[in-house]
């Protein structure tokens, strides 16, 4: 059975090499590098290694393409692509729109199409299904479903084999058909009702998570006008066996999911004359914390870091992983050269960001934690500069939150 993945990003390409045990997979992506490197056997994102790429090519399992009539003959078409948003923090289908162009011009055969790409409720029934049938010309009725993705990158705890997953089809068949794709590489699915209540929770799942880190990251501002150690307030009400999940504050929130999904969900209820005002609201309060650690770092020096060579460390969005999508420490940057810094970073796990290398550890007037990867030792930040200021709570000899 052929099955082909669009997208070779970190959803694609996870579920491309778990896939790729029990059927012919291809995997298609417009970047021309990467698909050079994965036919190489050569894996770009932490949870896919290389040796089992290279053993799907060797037996003929795996090959990556940049052209799409190569999907044609396909039984399963698992669409992974990006769905960010744009410049006005809205939500952006350009990519799922591009995915559809791909299927319904170069997919002769009638299929499986499933989208793992987390959108909207509605995205399978009301846009993915029309997009295809446009370009393809209404010839072929395709079964859909959905089953949104699932994946953290870095984390060896889960994986695609113990995560529970979601699913549903746009009909019975489609339901059948899906749940029998992924049960060869998933112990537990769970089929709902309807595509959109899929889609919904997905979306949920996040918006849950960036509420709470809002919640928190207010409340270390507040802890701090208090003169009370944020941290230790925590792990207080830590103690309590019911009703309380720790989270813990940031320089805000990264990665694709977190910082995305929660405005996918405001953008479908306000469309419905629902008003999503603490979703919204804790989007903001997120995005304000790179200020706020920021205009912390700044009081801290007279008020003014005019000329101040300020070392960020750690850009990715998250420790141990190369991931800088929506990354904070972006956000943080931004503000330090309005305030008239001289800003560098650090972070040898990224190594190259916005065309700049990782920068040497130490030399700078002040160092601001964003990040704090395994690789990097407490001593060597706390040596790095006169003054640091840690974001993340994990090294208690710094200013921080």
């Amino acid at each position: 059975m052929k099955v082909s993945i669009i997208g070779q990003g970190y959803v694609g390409l996870t579920i491309s090499a778990y896939a790729g045990e029990f059927y012919e997979v291809v995997g298609f992506d417009n970047n021309q590098r990467i698909v050079n490197q994965l036919n190489q056997g050569i894996s770009h994102i932490e949870g896919v290694e290389s040796s089992v790429l290279k053993g799907w090519i060797k037996a003929g399992r795996y090959r990556a393409t940049t052209d799409g009539s190569d999907i044609n003959g396909s039984d399963i078409v698992v669409i992974a692509v990006p769905t960010p948003l744009t410049k006005d923090r809205q939500p952006d289908l350009t990519f799922i729109e591009a995915a559809c162009k791909t299927v319904g011009e170069n997919l002769k055969n009638q299929a499986l199409i499933i989208n793992e790409s987390t959108s909207f409720p509605g995205t399978i029934r009301r846009y993915i299904k029309p997009a295809i049938e446009k370009y393809s010309g209404g010839k072929l009725e395709h079964l859909y479903a959905i089953s949104p993705e699932r994946v953290d990158p870095g984390r060896g705890d889960y994986n695609q084999r113990n995560t529970p997953r979601l699913y549903s089809g746009l009909t019975a068949e489609a339901s059948e058909k899906t749940r029998d794709f992924y049960s060869k590489f998933c112990d537990k699915l769970v089929e709902v009702s309807s595509p959109e209540v899929a889609e919904a929770a997905k979306l949920f799942e996040n918006t849950f998570r960036q509420v709470n880190i809002a919640l928190v990251n207010e409340f270390a501002q507040i802890t701090n006008a208090l003169g009370i150690s944020v941290y230790e307030t925590l792990d207080a009400a830590n103690t309590k066996p019911y009703g309380f999940m720790k989270f813990t504050p940031s320089a805000g929130v990264g990665g694709h999911c977190i910082p995305v999904d929660p405005t996918y969900l405001a953008a479908v209820a306000e469309e419905r004359g629902v008003p999503a005002t603490f979703i919204r609201r804790a989007n903001e309060v997120n995005l304000e914390m790179s200020k706020y650690v920021v205009d912390r770092v700044e009081a801290d020096h007279g008020g003014s870091l005019q000329g101040k060579s300020v070392l960020v460390v750690g850009v990715a969005y998250k420790p141990n992983v190369a991931d800088v999508r929506e990354t904070a420490a972006e956000l943080v940057i931004e503000h330090l050269r309005a305030q008239g810094a001289v800003v560098a970073w650090h972070d040898d796990v990224v190594g190259t960001w916005h065309g700049e290398k990782s920068s040497e550890l130490s030399g700078a007037d002040i160092a601001i934690v964003i990040t704090k990867h395994d690789v990097v030792g407490t001593k060597e930040i706390m040596a790095s500069a006169p003054y640091v200021f840690d974001a993340t709570g994990k090294l208690p000899q710094a200013h921080g939150l």
